[in-house]
């Protein structure tokens, strides 16, 4: 009996001891009597009001967008970011959301550096820039991340390509870029891609102003270019006929009938639909002139990429938050990018082309690693049907109807 009580006993200690080490420290504070003074200080209660009044480069260079663009942005996304004030304390106020999150995708700070700045908890922090992001993208997605849906609105496209890039009947240039992230728990190599990191794939299909005219975001690393747009909705659609794009027609100064298409790289199987560069091998002067002409439309995307990539810096660090929070910051960038190519396409031009046709790159360039625009080939499936149609585009660039007088010093 007295060995039986010993052991309850003994349980017993046991178990208070257990409960002891397994609770939750308690808080001692509510909130840190410094983060209470962020009305008057910090960069949202100091600075920011500071450059609005006397320094408006200041401000767009602090937050990517200029005072009215800011504020209209605000009071979109108002109803959709707004929280209630509680009988415990008051909400954060949306403009301050806002900022914290335009500061982030603008310098991909961490968020403990960003709580400095802002007198915001980093745990608060990384709870509304997830907010702001989605909510960015249900305002704004449709409106500025879309397809035209008649064939007038494809033609009205193609010829941005044509004016400017004089390459005929193109719809879009796509291609893929990797954001790196920090490895996800139990993912093995699921997210690790051929360069050697982590990664969230973002397809993407670009006009030639430099905007997103189709975006799909979330593919792991380990997936290539070709399967996920192999996979993709724009492909299964344009294969459909459901886009309203135009017939195939005449080449400016032809007489054969050409489909429209969209361009690519090497990682691309060649289709109709889908027009890429002729392999890298002992090529004909006439397949290296076709390969400048369709790499000179085709930078659009690079150059998409990179400008985005500049004035979100996020894109160009290792993101540490969970794969469905940087598709979040992913989706948001890209709208606002669309945002910016409206109301300011002079700022971070593209790449340039002197009197002599010869490459002037973009700003964007001296800033970002190009591991990401590289040609990748890789072995593709070819059709008969669009290897007629690249020797058809080959003969048309080469010919007096479609050469440019410069092309044949480019090769």
């Amino acid at each position: 009996m007295e060995l039986q009580q010993a052991n309850m006993k003994l349980a017993a200690q046991m178990m208070a001891f257990l409960k002891l080490i397994n609770r939750k420290k308690e808080r001692t504070v509510w909130v840190r009597t410094w983060l209470t003074l962020r009305p008057d200080q910090g960069a949202y209660g100091n600075l920011l009001h500071m450059l609005r009044e006397h320094d408006i480069k200041g401000f767009k260079n602090f937050t990517r967008f200029t005072p009215a663009m800011f504020v209209d942005m605000v009071q979109r996304l108002t109803p959709r970011v707004r929280k209630q004030d509680t009988w415990l304390r008051k909400c954060l106020p949306v403009d301050i959301k806002v900022a914290i999150t335009l500061r982030y995708l603008a310098t991909g700070d961490s968020y403990k550096s960003l709580m400095y700045l802002f007198y915001v908890a980093h745990n608060t922090i990384s709870l509304l820039v997830r907010d702001v992001c989605d909510a960015i993208y249900q305002e704004y997605g449709e409106e500025v991340i879309c397809n035209p849906t008649t064939p007038e609105g494809w033609k009205e496209l193609a010829q941005t390509y044509s004016g400017r890039w004089n390459f005929h009947h193109v719809l879009g240039a796509l291609d893929g870029k990797h954001v790196r992230i920090k490895a996800p728990a139990k993912a093995g190599s699921t997210y690790y891609n051929y360069k050697g990191y982590n990664s969230l794939i973002m397809m993407a299909l670009v006009d030639g102003q430099y905007k997103f005219r189709w975006v799909e975001v979330g593919a792991p690393g380990a997936c290539s270019d070709a399967q996920i747009w192999n996979d993709s909705s724009l492909k299964a659609a344009i294969h459909a006929g459901t886009l309203g794009i135009p017939p195939p027609e005449p080449l400016p100064g032809d007489n054969v009938d050409m489909p429209y298409f969209v361009i690519g790289d090497a990682a691309f199987g060649l289709q109709t639909s889908l027009m890429k560069p002729f392999a890298a091998k002992p090529m004909t002067h006439q397949e290296k002139v076709f390969n400048y002409r369709l790499s000179r439309a085709r930078r659009c995307v690079e150059n998409a990429f990179g400008i985005m990539a500049n004035r979100f810096r996020c894109f160009l660090t290792c993101m540490n938050q969970v794969p469905d929070t940087v598709e979040s910051v992913m989706l948001a960038g890209i709208c606002l990018h669309n945002l910016c190519r409206t109301h300011m396409p002079t700022d971070t031009p593209g790449d340039q082309e002197d009197l002599n046709h010869d490459l002037v790159p973009g700003a964007w360039r001296d800033d970002i690693p190009l591991g990401d625009m590289e040609v990748r080939l890789v072995g593709n499936a070819v059709y008969k049907a669009a290897v007629k149609q690249r020797q058809d585009l080959r003969d048309y660039y080469n010919g007096a109807a479609g050469s440019v007088p410069w092309q044949d010093r480019m090769v």
